[in-house]
């Protein structure tokens, strides 16, 4: 295993932890207030990081590099988690967790046509399985809240985060090879601020930007934002950089087996046959495209 694989195992389970966070923080604070709130942490902390892990010196950064690690933020955090938190309170933890294996088939197919990575018949296989495990995993329970059409809805604002997430990540894969990737993480979290701080001037309907500080649960969002953000996209962007955004989106994957075992164990969400038989699926599809190829 290389670096790069070691990288997106890990960023995979520390964003696991993450979203159990952001679920119990989903029931206190809207998305854009929470999305915001964390990002300016993990701003802070990026900002800290930075010159302890590369020193004071600017790398040499083109204006299409900067521009588009910018935009990678604005479209796979600003736009993405808000959208991401909205699907999480809807449809919870376990099930964004195996929606989530939309990711690897969307990164793998975009890397296709602007990468030239290339697709094998066995990864086309995957993408089959992947796409079934999902598919059993979102069925309507007895259980679940308002009726098929906030569980339709749910399922797809979780499709387009993650969509968008998938986009955000292939965009900045060339800038993430050519620069230091604690640099390229500021320049991300800069975007998503900016995108942030727009999207709350349009869409705050009376909400402030920012809760009143008493509310705020603080050391729950500081665990949040440090391990299921600042570690979580430090080991994410480093996977990408050390190996083919192929292989690191597919092993990211492994997020949604820690995903359904902890929303059973820390928030008690059932646990049933056929959302076991759905991770397992999508498992075995993540196995079809690790496959040498």
């Amino acid at each position: 295993m290389g670096l790069g694989e070691l990288l997106s195992l890990l960023s995979a389970a520390a964003w696991a932890v993450g979203v159990i966070l952001y679920r119990q923080l989903g029931a206190t604070l809207p998305p854009l207030q929470l999305n915001l709130l964390k990002n300016l942490l993990v701003m802070g902390m990026v900002a800290i990081a930075v010159p302890l892990v590369h020193g004071f010196a600017l790398p040499a950064f083109t204006a299409a590099q900067v521009a588009i690690a910018m935009a990678s933020g604005v479209i796979g955090i600003a736009i993405a988690d808000t959208l991401y938190f909205r699907a999480l309170n809807q449809l919870g933890a376990g099930r964004m967790g195996v929606l989530g294996n939309f990711y690897s088939p969307a990164v793998i197919v975009l890397s296709v046509l602007f990468l030239d990575e290339r697709l094998t018949l066995v990864q086309l296989v995957g993408f089959g399985l992947v796409s079934l495990g999902v598919f059993l995993v979102a069925e309507r329970r007895p259980d679940d809240a308002g009726n098929g059409r906030d569980l339709l809805r749910g399922l797809a604002i979780g499709f387009i985060a993650i969509l968008l997430m998938a986009v955000a990540i292939v965009m900045v894969k060339r800038t993430l090879e050519a620069q230091p990737l604690l640099w390229v993480t500021g320049l991300r979290m800069g975007g998503a601020v900016v995108g942030l701080l727009l999207l709350g001037l349009l869409m705050r309907r009376g909400l402030p930007l920012l809760p009143p500080a008493s509310t705020v649960p603080w050391r729950k969002l500081v665990a949040a934002a440090f391990v299921g953000q600042f570690l979580s996209m430090v080991f994410w962007l480093g996977g990408y950089k050390f190996t083919s955004a192929s292989v690191a989106a597919i092993l990211n994957e492994s997020s949604s087996v820690f995903l359904l075992l902890l929303a059973w164990a820390w928030l008690k969400e059932p646990l049933t046959r056929r959302a076991l038989a759905g991770v397992a699926l999508t498992i075995a599809g993540v196995a079809c495209m690790l496959l040498p190829h």
